[in-house]
């Protein structure tokens, strides 16, 4: 980001001397090349309306995953023609591609690093900065027997989500409408709770209210469909589609902008706001608003969220460690959102549920 930043604030000299000066080897389409294939160049390139208005290089595909993700190239044989303006992003994608070479070099020199009393507190507080540990998602976490997981309830199953998601939830309800990685975030979250894809579509139709139905079917359908693996190619032609984030993900892509409502509230949001919306969904205690401001001081979002679902659950969490229904490691620290929603499922419906469907673990 920090890079990012400073290409887009260099003037125009100072952007062509330092491309110049990578030797990246864009091959430049020809006018005649151009001419053969304006009109698939046109449609692929919003609000350019004729081609003598743009240039446009030709590049292996590989070299700009970010374009081609949301479909603003046109494809032929392996190859991405990417417009002049999008060169931002095919820079990013050889930025990234050097740093991951040069981490991997300085990998294999921290024997010597770490003798070094300069570098090594620089390593540390890197090493700290995001504590997150990441995890995969699992078809079993979606496992809730018997749990009415369909569009008409999931108002209802909102009061078992993490803050993250009862922001896209709350922001949805208030505006009808999320932007792009909002309604990503949100579709994956929903789709890793159980939630079937025709219901889905229920819930996003019903929720952009103010759409058309020619609007959502144009604007919206088909993501909703290529998320769950309805659509598209590569893991998706397989029918498993995208899987959900986790916590990890959401803390280090993609950060919000203005008027967007992903990322995650104990990082993204300032303080004030964070614990105005704790305080909305009904965190009062002091002690735990005290610990969570200590823990988003110390970057430590994941034990800030983890706080906040043991408080809640306090009463539950006792009792299956008193009654020994779960062992300790169901009760491991919460790093996915989905691993939230359904342990605070589960535990608020104790109760309610035959004995064997309340374990967070598979047989």
């Amino acid at each position: 980001m920090l890079f990012r930043l400073r290409f887009n604030q260099d003037d125009g000299q100072e952007k062509r001397a330092f491309i110049d000066s990578l030797n990246l080897q864009w091959e430049v389409v020809t006018e005649d090349e151009k001419l053969e294939l304006s009109e698939h160049l046109l449609a692929a390139t919003p609000g350019i309306r004729r081609i003598d208005d743009e240039n446009w290089f030709k590049v292996d595909w590989t070299r700009v995953p970010e374009l081609i993700e949301h479909r603003s190239v046109f494809m032929r044989k392996g190859k991405a023609y990417v417009p002049l303006r999008e060169q931002t992003s095919m820079i990013m994608t050889e930025f990234s591609k050097r740093l991951e070479k040069a981490l991997e070099l300085s990998s294999r020199a921290l024997p010597r690093i770490d003798e070094d009393d300069r570098l090594s507190p620089i390593l540390t507080h890197l090493s700290k900065n995001f504590a997150t540990p990441d995890a995969g998602f699992h078809d079993s976490e979606s496992s809730l027997p018997g749990a009415p997981i369909n569009a008409a309830n999931v108002d209802n199953l909102s009061q078992h989500f993490p803050l993250c998601m009862k922001n896209l939830h709350t922001t949805l309800r208030k505006n009808n409408h999320l932007k792009h990685y909002g309604r990503l975030q949100y579709t994956l979250f929903l789709k890793g709770i159980g939630l079937s894809l025709e219901d889905c579509l229920v819930f996003w139709r019903q929720a952009f209210k103010t759409k058309t139905d020619d609007e959502f079917n144009k604007e919206y359908r088909y993501n909703v469909r290529h998320s769950y693996g309805d659509v598209g190619g590569d893991a998706n032609r397989r029918g498993r589609g995208y899987t959900p984030y986790s916590c990890q993900k959401i803390l280090t892509e993609h950060p919000p902008g203005p008027g967007e409502a992903h990322g995650c509230p104990y990082r993204h949001f300032d303080i004030d706001n964070l614990i105005s919306m704790l305080q909305a969904t009904g965190v009062y205690d002091r002690e735990v608003i005290k610990g969570v401001k200590e823990d988003v001081e110390k970057k430590r979002y994941h034990i800030a969220c983890n706080r906040v679902f043991e408080w809640a659950h306090k009463s539950e969490i006792k009792k299956v460690k008193d009654d020994n229904i779960w062992s300790p490691a169901e009760l491991d620290t919460i790093v996915h959102p989905n691993t939230y929603f359904k342990r605070s499922y589960l535990l608020k419906n104790l109760n309610s549920l035959p004995k064997q469907d309340v374990k967070m673990e598979d047989s």
